[in-house]
């Protein structure tokens, strides 16, 4: 069993885990950039190492720097939260090498799985329906002109390493093709160390609907349900539902064996996601897997009763699942808001700065997932979330009366943030009706331009 846990991360997501561990009787060592020195997962660790300076790559990129902290203070595991080098197979293989239980699944397995281009090969072999698109990573223009010549604009070019929506362009026209995989390579380098990209076909206005898995080390896997990740701006989720409005039990179960198929092929240890589009006829393709927590799994948490994070521990330590696909239950309805610090006026520009004033909303069935607090400085080094608002209640029409009321509950002063841009999607008729799609947002905001 895990004795003591390094966390990779910051924000949230690393107070998420510590809270977990603890549960567990796992004790726990936060990592800290010196930009991040007062940031609430380094002070309510068990112990904290300050690895490096404020730029990711000089800190939670620095995989020597992380190792050593593990040294240094006895840690038997590492979880890497998301983002940063959650899904690095080198990272997960360099763990192993050193003795150390990487929380996720086998470096092999990320490869297969992370890469979002061999994924869809092995899902093609699977039989599972996949986006048409270049069999692997592009090697050039004139590759990557070809394939969106066959399978017809307009067409995405995505990073093959990574995710959260990072390093992907829509493509309308050939004349738009060189300078999108520029920047999409430039960015996926800069996020994930990892520049390739390829090309798939781009389906227009479809839902974005996602599968939780668990899979232990002795070959279990399981679903939990879906996701509906369809209210997202520029290929950022901005709020989650499970389930989703358009789900029937015939496709829950459809793209449930779909998905354990999948990770059941690859030999799939730990919490992961498999992404899928669905069109208007209801038909599901194959996107990408996350091979790592998501951002969104406090939805699945809280309609499952399962506690996500506990159970990637559990299986890192060598417990087996306990949970059985016929034990799984979803019960109610739960709906996420990532409240992020930055100005919706001003084209969602990040808006660091000091939390003057904080008041959170509370209750029955409200959750806030966060790692700021009153005092707490905003850096422009980072991702501009700064918390998960998070309801549930036993139907979807109360669950989000609930959400209306938390957010308009929800008071930060001191920088700005788009919980007005919230309340105003939440509030939406289309929303209401759950009538939305993933384009749904940016036509929004566009009319909204128009106005003005």
């Amino acid at each position: 069993m895990i004795k003591k846990l390094l966390i990779a991360n910051r924000g949230e997501i690393a107070v998420r885990i510590i809270r977990a561990a603890r549960e567990l009787g796992i004790s726990t060592v936060a990592v800290c950039s010196t930009a991040d020195k007062l940031s609430l997962h380094a002070q309510i660790a068990d112990e904290t190492v300050c690895i490096g300076g404020p730029a990711a790559r000089d800190s939670y990129l620095n995989q020597s720097a992380l190792l050593a902290a593990c040294e240094i203070t006895g840690a038997d595991a590492v979880h890497p939260g998301f983002g940063f080098l959650s899904e690095n197979a080198a990272f997960a293989r360099l763990c192993r090498s050193c003795g150390v239980e990487f929380i996720g699944p086998a470096p092999e397995v990320i490869e297969a799985l992370g890469d979002k281009s061999a994924a869809k090969s092995t899902m093609k072999r699977l039989g599972i329906p996949v986006i048409p698109g270049s069999d692997g990573p592009v090697q050039s223009l004139e590759e990557a002109a070809k394939t969106a010549r066959e399978i017809g604009y307009p067409v995405m070019v995505k990073a093959s390493a990574g995710g959260g929506g990072r390093g992907i362009r829509i493509v309308k026209a050939p004349e738009e093709l060189e300078g999108a995989m520029t920047s999409a390579s430039q960015e996926a380098l800069a996020c994930f160390g990892d520049g390739r990209i390829y090309v798939e076909k781009f389906i227009e206005n479809p839902r974005h609907v996602e599968i939780q898995v668990l899979g232990d080390k002795y070959g279990n896997v399981i679903h939990l349900g879906e996701r509906d990740c369809s209210l997202q701006r520029r290929n950022q989720k901005m709020a989650e539902e499970s389930p989703s409005p358009i789900m029937t039990e015939e496709l829950r179960r459809a793209m449930g064996q779909a998905a354990v198929t999948a990770a059941r092929a690859v030999g799939y240890q730990s919490a992961g996601t498999i992404e899928f589009l669905v069109d208007g006829g209801k038909n599901f393709y194959f996107m990408e897997m996350n091979t790592r927590i998501q951002v969104e799994h406090p939805v699945t948490e809280l309609v499952t009763a399962l506690d996500l994070v506990a159970w990637q521990l559990r299986i890192g330590g060598g417990e087996p699942l306990s949970v059985r696909q016929e034990d799984v239950r979803i019960s109610g309805h739960a709906i996420e808001c990532r409240i992020n610090a930055e100005d919706p006026d001003l084209d969602f520009r990040p808006s660091p700065g000091t939390i003057t004033a904080l008041h959170i909303p509370g209750g029955p069935g409200v959750r806030i997932d966060s790692g700021v607090y009153q005092g707490y400085t905003i850096t422009p080094y980072y991702d501009s979330m700064i918390a998960k608002l998070i309801v549930w209640a036993p139907d979807r029409k109360t669950a989000l009366a609930k959400m209306n009321w938390a957010l308009a509950e929800f008071l930060v002063e001191g920088v700005n943030t788009n919980i007005e841009f919230q309340l105003d999607l939440i509030r939406d008729p289309a929303v209401q009706a759950g009538d939305y799609d993933i384009g749904f947002i940016g036509r929004k905001l566009k009319a909204r331009r128009e106005k003005r």
